[in-house]
This record gives structure tokens, C-alpha cells and sequence, in this order.
């Protein structure tokens, strides 16, 4: 885990690089000054027409050498003079000059050259921040999704969520611009900040920056990858279109520098540069697709585990006729990546149950989604972020994920058990019977029936109501009865009795209905309207079987109750034996089987037999059993027990009438006594998994809903190596250290201050997206004028402090990204696949569109755009070699049968390869340093 004692180190690195560099410079500036007239008479006649930011150097060195002559001489005296004028720092654009700039010591010049370093690490870090608002506005828009509908060949209709930006093109523009953002914009800044006039610090930035990522950070992934584990580029077409259009870049710069138009940039080299961008990001797309290798392009879609179908940048009609043509494929491709991750989650849940066994189903549906998340598909976008929240005290990513998984499950929830009380007010007044049935004994005097109202129950509601002959007959079963029940505003129920005959007379059981009828205006009557009323006959034992053949029921409902009715008769007490019997579920891995007796008092008419049913969790499931009740018997201590043991013995033709009828009184079994029980997989369960699965997406992560949840971010302290949470119970909660509180008020007002930015949710992120890279292009324009005045400070060229500083303050927080995507990630392609597209489009969008613009105005005016070839010209030959021996080291390690992979594999290997890497960027600094300075002649 990254550790704020980095971004400490890497302040002191900075710190003692700046040392070096002052050291080395002010050591090349003094070498050859032997004999103080010649070298003044030499230092004088260096060209006084040399642009506005890197004057200040040779200004100084002419000084010097003047404070050497003979002070009596007053041409020499005068000469000084206006040298001192000519040495002061230009104003910058944006950021005021320090004054006075007569007249400064060697001291002052170190404490101002401190103070602006730290200035700029400062301005470094809100850049990283405000940066990572920026990425988290372009995964929302990348991640915008659209529903097509598709006709299967059966002619029905499909509909399919489909990801509008493509993968490829997402991380060659949005994400390409989102990690550069700020070179790109140094570039265009300074060239309006110069009057559209060149400058170094833009473009040796771009360049720098190029080094920085293709040898430091490649050789940094490729030594931290865990000991054994190795990592390979995924997209290897595309990583060796952006490799080559990288390297082309440079090369073109080259060619347009010193060959085609030596020193000057015309208005169609800079629009062919520009031009380049589109065309790097086209034929990268075509390499993903394979439309020039291939007639059939069979991976023209693909979809990802939330069954969302991920599209390239076609026209509408035409990807919805190919999502046509391909219905039923994708449909079969959706459901397999879909069925993927169910079985993902269901692993998981087993697994976390088995770790955690007293937790109960919610907490491990919220952990299995936490680790569905932090599993899934993350983007360039999710590293930046991650890193950059670790180093300025923001936490760990992984609480956000937890909070998303815990929101998910909520709202899941809240969906599947939602009753929506407002939407019955807007619905109209409804009255019914609730229940429809009612189930009486003979002898029960009188029984309550229940008129319910729904709907709109603000006004006054009636509805008539009377009964009506079944089996059974008013005046000699039941009381008949006929009224209006009236609803006051508010009242959403009324109730009325109905009075039930007793006899001694045997006899079937019998039923008669309840109807409303005649409602008041407004109102409808809705089923159930008939009630049945079914009177049980109590002077019979009854009969006894279950109400249905077979039941449904879901693996999630705990203790399943089976219903034993007793009726035609509810006297007297009797046992009912039960038992049951496994089919294909079996007794004590799907249920608990159960035996035993059922014992029915008098006048009860239903027994439940409790059957636990054992929850697995299963996403589909399918099992059954069977219970069985025996034949029913008269408990022993039945009053008539006796006399029907004694009727049982004599012979039937010898009973009375009333014997005869005695005997028929006595318990037996109906006609169903055996139930079939299907155990399914919990209908809740399944849909919840399905709907998390649909929500495990990083991408929401990224984003923010509103200012409330921004600010408090903002203002809120977390551990930076906080550790993913694995839902111990007694886990203990993080506290932050010392050194996170440090960090957190270092960073508090750009936090603070970038909490006003609207939230991503807010137009799917595009507003986000102006605001953040507006206010990005403001602080780069800051940057750019410390660096400026940094350099001026401590005689230091622009193009040396943008190789050395600048290009190396931008690209921190890719560094550390790219080494959390290395261990995290499962390829190569988030840690180094970028690295070579990011550089392809900051030469061509970075320095194309700053040199367009400077070449199109100077063509305006009819000058022409003058570029000193010779320092930036120099440094990208360097780098277009060290870059093809980077890349072929790459390749080897990837054909090389020991290796098998760009990063990681064996360690010998890996630190070799690595340390190459870092020379060629040591070598690259050195040469460029030095033939700035004229060390070395080009």
C-alpha cells in the first residue's frame, strides 16, 4: 500500500535534485572563464535577439563578467548597468513578479528558487486533485449506457444495454486528456502567455514528461509486480499502434523541426500534427476491431459481466441493424457473462459464509458486493484516483466501495419490498372483502366479516352488502342479513356480524356468500366482492387431509408451516400421525425432516407440521420432499372413545340407526393426505443478486452525487493505508495517523476548494468536465509562470526545468497509479498500455494544437512561426532512440519463453531490464542538460 512517507521522500528527492541541478549549472557556466577581459569580450557578443523566458541565463554570465573588468572603466561601467535592467524576470501571466529584481545575491536567488519549488510542488498537488474530479467527470461520461431493443430470430424483441464509447477510444481521448490534461495545456498557455511565440517549457514538458512514463514508471511496474506473478498487455494490437504512433510522433517533430521547414512550423505541418490525434485514435480503434485483418468481425461486440454490451463508435442505425443481424449471439453472450458473475457472487457468498457462519444473509450479501466491486473492471481513471486520494489524505477507495455496497443493498432492498403509499392516494376508491373466506364452526354463535376501502380515502364512501344462500339456508343454518356500511373521510375499513344456527343434527359441511353491491359515486368494487362463508359441522370428528397437493415455497422462508384442515365435523380430540420423505431434496442438507403427531382439540380445525427449510443461498434450485399424515384416531382421552370401541365390535347389521350414525362420527383421512413440496431457489435472492451484479461497477465509485457528500470528503480525515475490509465483526475501525492529519490540512483548501465543483451526477459529468479542465488551465498557467521564475531565479534554462521538474511534478500521481494497477490488475495494459497512447496524443493534441494556433495567428499577421530547432529538435532524436530500446526490451520479455510478460516474472530478469530503463532515463537528462548548456554541439 502506497504511504504518505512517499510523497515525503519524493518532496526531499525533489529537494536534493534541485541541489544537483543548481550545482551542475552554475559548474557548466563557469568552466571556461580563464581571463576575465577575453571572456566579457566574448560573453558580449552573444545574441542579443533571444526570446523572452530563457534570456535571463546569458544575461547573468555577461554580469559576471563585467563585475571582473576594471570598475574605473565607464563604458564598462554603463555596459553593466544595462545588463542589470536586461536581467529581471518578465512578468509571467498569471502569477506576479517577486520584487525587487536588482541586485540579488546568491542567497536571495536560493531562497526565491526554494520558495517557487515549493510553490510549485504545492501547485502540483492541486493540479493531482482537481485533475482526479476531471477523470472521475470523464468515467461518467465514457460509462454512459443506452438501451437498444433486438429482434430474436423467433421475432421477439430484446432490450440490451449498450456502452456508447468504446474502450479504445475512451483511453486514447477522454482518459489520454484526463492524465495529460496539464502538459496540454502548458503547451497552449505558454504560447499565448509568449504573444504566440515559441517557448521550451511547454513542449520540453511533453517530451519529459514522454521519458518519465516510458522508462521510469514502465521500470518501476516491472520490479513491484509480487515475487512469481507476472503481468501481460491484454490489448497487444493496440499497445503496438499507440508504440508506433508514438514513436512516430517524435519523429515527425524531428522532420518538421530540422528537415522539412528548418526553425520554422507551417500552417500545414501544425494541422498534420493535429490531424495526427484523430488518426491515432481511428487506427488504434480499427487494430481493437480487426476490420482491415479480418471480413468477419466476431468481436466486433463484446459484454462484460453486467451484461452490458460494449460498443464501438459507429452510427446508431447501423449499430442497431448489426446488433440486429447478431440478436441472438449477443443475447447468448450477454446471458453466459451475466451467468459468469452470478456464479462469481453466489462463490463468494458461500465462501464468506463459511468464513463468517453467525453473520447473517444481509451482512454477506454487502461484503460479497464489496468484493464484486473492488473485483470488477477498473479503469485508468480508478488508479489516478486511488493513488492521488492515498497521498493527500482522502483514504482509500475501498471505503467508498463498501459505502456503494451498502447503498446497493439498500436500495435493492427497498425496490423489492417498496409499497408505495402515495401512489394509492392518486389511485381510485376501491372496496373489497378482505379476507374473501371465512371458516366457521356451527356452534360459534356469530363471526366478524371485513369490508376494506383503498385508494383515495378522503371522502365519504358506501357501498350495500347482503347474503346469499349456498349449501347452506338462512333462517335454519345462518341469520340472514342485509345494509349499508358507510366510510367516513379517513376510515379505510368497516365490520358487521353475522349470527350462525347451532343444531345436534349431523350433517355435511355447508357454505353461504356475502355480496357488496351498489357503491357510491367514485367508488368501484374490486375482488374479491363475494365472501364464502363455510360452516363446519360440530358434531362429527371430521375429516382430515391437507388443503392443496403440493406447495412452492423458497428456500429463504426459514421454518415452512404445512396446513392440516379438519373438516365436515370439529368434535372431540384426535391424533393425526405425520411424517416426511425425501425425493430429491434430502433430509438434512436441504430440510430437517420431521415426525410425529398432530393432536386436534375440540372444536380446532387446522395443525401446521413445522418442516425447517436450510438456506444455501442458491441462485437456482429445485428440490422436493414429500409429508405424509397416517390415518387419524381418537385420542385417548375422548369422551367417546369408548362407545365407538364398543360399536366397532359388534357386527354392522346388528346397529341401530343411531349407532350406525355414531360410527360415521368418528375421525378419518381425505382424500389428500400426502403433500409434495418443491423447494426453489428465494425469488428476493435471485433478484437481488441479479440487480447487485448489474450495480458492481467501479465506475459509479469514481463519481459524486452531490455538493453535501463532496464537502464532506473534503473535510474528512482517512487513513491513506487503510486495508480493504473483510467484514470481521470485531474488526476494529482505522484511525488515522500523525502523518494523515498532516497531510489532510496541507491539502484542506484545494479540497475545499475543488468541492465546488458540480458533482458528476449533475448532466451525466459534462458540466464537471468544462468546469474541472477550465480550472485546471488556470493553475497550469500558475505552474507555468513559477517555473518560469524558478528558472530565472537560479539561472536555470526552461527546457532543463521542464525535463527535470515540471514533466516529473505531472506525472507523480501516474506513477503511483500505474504501480497500484500493476498489483491490482490482472494485465498490463492500465499500468503500460496508456503510457505510449498518453505520449502519442501529447505530441500530437499538445504541441499540434499550441503550435496550429501560433502558426495560424503569425500566418494572420504574415510572419511566420520561428521554433529553435535546436534544444527541443535534440531531445526528441534522444528520445525517439531510447524509445525503440525500450519498447524492443518490452517485446523481448514478451516472446522470451522464461519471461512471458512485459512486467514481473523472474527477479533477475525483471531488475536487469528495469535498471536499463532507469539509465536510458538517467542518459536522457544528462545529454539533454548538457547540450542546453552547449556542452554538447548539435
Amino acid at each position: 500500500m502506497l504511504s504518505i512517507h512517499k510523497s515525503i521522500t519524493s518532496i526531499a528527492s525533489f529537494a536534493i535534485f534541485l541541489l544537483v541541478v543548481y550545482v551542475v549549472t552554475y559548474t557548466l557556466q563557469s568552466t571556461d572563464a580563464q581571463d576575465s577581459k577575453e571572456f566579457s569580450s566574448y560573453a558580449f557578443q552573444f545574441n542579443e535577439s533571444i526570446d523572452l523566458y530563457g534570456s535571463e541565463t546569458r544575461h547573468s554570465r555577461q554580469l559576471r563578467q563585467i563585475e571582473q573588468i576594471d570598475e574605473d572603466d565607464p563604458d564598462l561601467i554603463a555596459k553593466k548597468e544595462e545588463n542589470e535592467e536586461t536581467t529581471m524576470c518578465s512578468p509571467g501571466l498569471v502569477l506576479p513578479l517577486w520584487l525587487p529584481q536588482k541586485n540579488l545575491s546568491m542567497g536571495d536567488r536560493c531562497i526565491r528558487g526554494f520558495v517557487y519549488f515549493m510553490l510549485m510542488i504545492y501547485l502540483f498537488v492541486g493540479v493531482s486533485i482537481i485533475s482526479d474530479r476531471f477523470m472521475g467527470a470523464i468515467e461518467a461520461i465514457t460509462s454512459i449506457e443506452r438501451t437498444v431493443m433486438l429482434r430474436a430470430p423467433d421475432g421477439t424483441k430484446q432490450p440490451m444495454r449498450v456502452r456508447v464509447w468504446n474502450e479504445t477510444v475512451a483511453n486514447l481521448t477522454l482518459m489520454a486528456l484526463g492524465s495529460s490534461a496539464p502538459e496540454i495545456l502548458l503547451s497552449v498557455i505558454e504560447i499565448y502567455a509568449k504573444n504566440f511565440e515559441s517557448g521550451d517549457l511547454g513542449p520540453g514538458t511533453i517530451v519529459g514528461s514522454a521519458a518519465y512514463n516510458l522508462f521510469i514508471i514502465i521500470a518501476l511496474c516491472m520490479v513491484l509486480i509480487p515475487t512469481g506473478e507476472k503481468r501481460r498487455i491484454k490489448h497487444l494490437r493496440v499497445f503496438i499502434v499507440t508504440a508506433v504512433f508514438s514513436i512516430f510522433a517524435y519523429i515527425w517533430l524531428w522532420v518538421i523541426l530540422s528537415v522539412i521547414s528548418p526553425g520554422i512550423i507551417e500552417v500545414w505541418e501544425s494541422l498534420i500534427t493535429l490531424i495526427m490525434f484523430p488518426v491515432t485514435v481511428l487506427w488504434a480503434y480499427i487494430a481493437e476491431r480487426r476490420l482491415l485483418l479480418y471480413r468477419y468481425m466476431n468481436k466486433k461486440y463484446s459484454v462484460n459481466k453486467r451484461g452490458v454490451v460494449v460498443a464501438g463508435e459507429h452510427d446508431k442505425d447501423e449499430a442497431d441493424a448489426e446488433l440486429g443481424r447478431r440478436a441472438s449471439a449477443i443475447v447468448a453472450q450477454r446471458d453466459n457473462a451475466y451467468e459468469d458473475a452470478r456464479r462469481e457472487y453466489i462463490t463468494l457468498l458461500a465462501e464468506l459464509r463459511q468464513k463468517h457462519p453467525h453473520a447473517d444473509l444481509e451482512q454477506l450479501e454487502m461484503m460479497a458486493q464489496e468484493q464484486m466491486i473492488s473485483r470488477g473492471t477498473k479503469s485508468r481513471a480508478f488508479y489516478r484516483i486511488q493513488a492521488t486520494r492515498k497521498l493527500v489524505g482522502s483514504g482509500n477507495l475501498m471505503r467508498k466501495i463498501q459505502e456503494r455496497a451498502h447503498s446497493d443493498l439498500n436500495e435493492v432492498k427497498a425496490q423489492l419490498h417498496r409499497i408505495d403509499d402515495d401512489d394509492d392516494d392518486d389511485e381510485p376508491t376501491r372496496i373489497y372483502f378482505e379476507p374473501g373466506h371465512y371458516t366457521v364452526m356451527e356452534n360459534c354463535g356469530e363471526f366478524e366479516v371485513r369490508v376494506v376501502r383503498r385508494g383515495d380515502i378522503s371522502t365519504y364512501s358506501t357501498v350495500d352488502f347482503e347474503t346469499e344462500d349456498g349449501t347452506a339456508s338462512a333462517g335454519s343454518d345462518y341469520v340472514g342479513k342485509k345494509g349499508t356500511l358507510t366510510f367516513p373521510p379517513g376510515v379505510d375499513e368497516q365490520r358487521f356480524k353475522i349470527e350462525i344456527i347451532d343444531d345436534d343434527i349431523f350433517e355435511e359441511d355447508e357454505c353461504f356468500y356475502i355480496r357488496l353491491f351498489n357503491p357510491s359515486e367514485f367508488v368501484s368494487i374490486c375482488v374479491p366482492q363475494i365472501a364464502t362463508v363455510m360452516i363446519l359441522d360440530d358434531d362429527h370428528a371430521g375429516i382430515f387431509a391437507f388443503a392443496e397437493a403440493s406447495y412452492e415455497i423458497c428456500e429463504s422462508v426459514g421454518v415452512y408451516e404445512v396446513v392440516v384442515m379438519r373438516y365436515s365435523g370439529a368434535r372431540g380430540s384426535v391424533i393425526v400421525p405425520y411424517w416426511t420423505e425425501d425425493i430429491t431434496a434430502i433430509d438434512g442438507k436441504h430440510y430437517e425432516g420431521a415426525h410425529g403427531e398432530l393432536h386436534f382439540t375440540n372444536n380446532v380445525t387446522e395443525q401446521h407440521i413445522s418442516i425447517k427449510i436450510i438456506e444455501e443461498s442458491c441462485y437456482e434450485k429445485n428440490v422436493k420432499f414429500i409429508v405424509h399424515i397416517g390415518t387419524p384416531q381418537l385420542a385417548p382421552d375422548d369422551e367417546m372413545i369408548e362407545q365407538i370401541q364398543e360399536l366397532e365390535k359388534k357386527p354392522y347389521k346388528n346397529l341401530t340407526e343411531l349407532e350406525r350414525v355414531m360410527l360415521l362420527s368418528k375421525p378419518r383421512a381425505g382424500e389428500v393426505t400426502s403433500v409434495e413440496v418443491q423447494i426453489r431457489e428465494s425469488q428476493e435472492f435471485k433478484a437481488t443478486v441479479d440487480k447487485l451484479v448489474a450495480k458492481a461497477n467501479t465506475s459509479a465509485v469514481l463519481g459524486t452525487s452531490s455538493w453535501k457528500e463532496q464537502f464532506k470528503d473534503a473535510l474528512t480525515v482517512i487513513p491513506a493505508d487503510e486495508s480493504e475490509v473483510d467484514g470481521d465483526d470485531g474488526a476494529e475501525e482505522e484511525i488515522p495517523r500523525c502523518v494523515d492529519y498532516i497531510s489532510h490540512f496541507v491539502c484542506l483548501f484545494w479540497k475545499v476548494l475543488f468541492a465546488f465543483v458540480p458533482p458528476t451526477d449533475i448532466c451525466g459529468g459534462y458540466v464537471t468536465f468544462v468546469v474541472s479542465i477550465s480550472v485546471i488551465g488556470v493553475i497550469t498557467a500558475v505552474i507555468g509562470d513559477a517555473a518560469t521564475y524558478f528558472g530565472c531565479a537560479l539561472n536555470v534554462k526552461d527546457s532543463v526545468t521542464a525535463i527535470c521538474f515540471v514533466a516529473l511534478g505531472t506525472s507523480i500521481p501516474d506513477t503511483f497509479a500505474s504501480i497500484i494497477a500493476s498489483k491490482q490488475d490482472d494485465s498490463a495494459d492500465n499500468c503500460i498500455g496508456n503510457v505510449t497512447g498518453s505520449n502519442a496524443v501529447n505530441v500530437f493534441l499538445g504541441i499540434g494544437l499550441a503550435w496550429s494556433l501560433a502558426s495560424i495567428y503569425h500566418m494572420a499577421h504574415g510572419t511566420t512561426f520561428n521554433v529553435e530547432p535546436g534544444t527541443i529538435g535534440f531531445a526528441v532524436a534522444l528520445f525517439c532512440a531510447e524509445a525503440m530500446i525500450a519498447i524492443s526490451i518490452m517485446m523481448y520479455r514478451r516472446t522470451k519463453k522464461s519471461i512471458g510478460a512485459e512486467l514481473g516474472g523472474p527477479v533477475a530478469s525483471k531488475w536487469t531490464h528495469a535498471s536499463i530503463l532507469f539509465l536510458l532515463w538517467v542518459l536522457y537528462l544528462t545529454i539533454s542538460t548538457l547540450e542546453a548548456y552547449h556542452v554538447i554541439k548539435i
